[in-house]
């Protein structure tokens, strides 16, 4: 689908993908569905992301630390009993749930939270995928089946999300709507490869604290992804760092690599305090006489994540971006 050549500040939101309402409620119990992680469908043995065969014995309480799959477990309506919600996005309908117990931040984890909430079964990954988190969380529950959803360092950003969807999927009894997830996802990838001509230079920035910060093509913040993912061609190919809020490369550097396209994680949309003033991504991009003359800046060719996506950075925000990326393809 084209649109008009137009600035694009892809404000996309968190896609609600699947519609997992129950049956009514009846006169006749036969006519009601059952939950799909139901009783009897446990137990239920599984190989997690890290290789580990985990047997789950029920999941009725469920512990999730995995920012990836929030999102999951509120559109599963998954029994989450304790995580990090301080690590939620805003638009997650569970942010606010008084019935889970916080962990807070991983930075600061209060673990014995778990320990009050006794899960049988534990998601763990990403910020709280390090040795001593990791260990935290299994010590403060060690009677619970622990997932490790970190996957092996060379796995390509398809094929986490594939396996790991997938993976849950199974866990909790949910393989259709797993299935059906990975169709919107490869779906959304293939029209992004469709859409791109490879002769289009493509540059990831990250705009945090008021700065704009640039994301390297290999394994920077946020654009990265995209990069291997769609096959986009680097504007500007200099190594750079996995910091959170880019590297801090000249303006002038910047501008002189030329970029057809800008893809622009703005940090400061996810993390700013209430009452905070931040300078969102867009202005601060089109307000830079340094990157004034830059094709992407001069034909209005940029696209900015999701305002959630540092905090979410799951598959739902994946084929948000894509679809943004395919609209502004489509567009030059």
């Amino acid at each position: 689908m084209s649109m008009p050549r137009t600035l694009t500040a892809v404000g996309f939101g968190l896609v609600a993908v699947l519609a997992l309402g129950g049956c009514a409620a009846t006169s006749d119990a036969s006519d009601v569905e059952e939950p799909a992680a139901s009783e009897d469908y446990y137990p239920v043995t599984v190989t997690d992301m890290a290789g580990n065969e985990v047997t789950i014995e029920s999941a009725d309480s469920v512990a999730i630390t995995d920012n990836r799959f929030f999102q999951l477990a509120a559109d599963w309506d998954l029994p989450v009993t304790v995580a990090p919600l301080d690590l939620f996005s805003p638009e997650n309908p569970l942010k606010d749930s008084s019935e889970i117990l916080n962990i807070g931040l991983h930075t600061e984890p209060d673990f014995e939270q778990i320990v009050a909430a006794d899960p049988d079964l534990v998601v763990n990954g990403y910020r709280f995928s390090s040795e001593e988190n990791a260990q935290g969380v299994k010590d403060a529950a060690p009677d619970a089946a622990f997932l490790d959803m970190t996957g092996p360092a060379d796995q390509s950003a398809d094929e986490f999300v594939v396996e790991s969807i997938t993976l849950l999927g199974e866990v909790f009894n949910r393989k259709a709507e797993a299935d059906a997830l990975v169709d919107d996802f490869h779906t959304a990838l293939d029209e992004a490869k469709d859409a791109y001509d490879p002769e289009k230079t493509v540059m990831g920035l990250v705009t945090s604290g008021g700065e704009i910060n640039y994301s390297n093509p290999t394994d920077g913040r946020g654009a990265s992804i995209f990069f291997d993912l769609v096959g986009m061609t680097p504007a500007l190919d200099a190594e750079g760092t996995t910091d959170h809020t880019g590297d801090n490369v000249s303006l002038e550097a910047l501008a002189q690599a030329n970029a057809d396209y800008l893809l622009v994680l703005d940090r400061d949309a996810a993390v700013s305090e209430e009452g905070q003033t931040v300078v969102p991504a867009l202005e601060l991009i089109t307000g830079s006489a340094a990157l004034a003359k830059v094709p992407a800046v001069q034909n209005e060719a940029i696209t900015v994540m999701p305002a959630d996506y540092y905090l979410t950075e799951d598959v739902f925000a994946y084929v948000a971006v894509l679809n943004g990326l395919t609209e502004l393809f489509e567009s030059a």
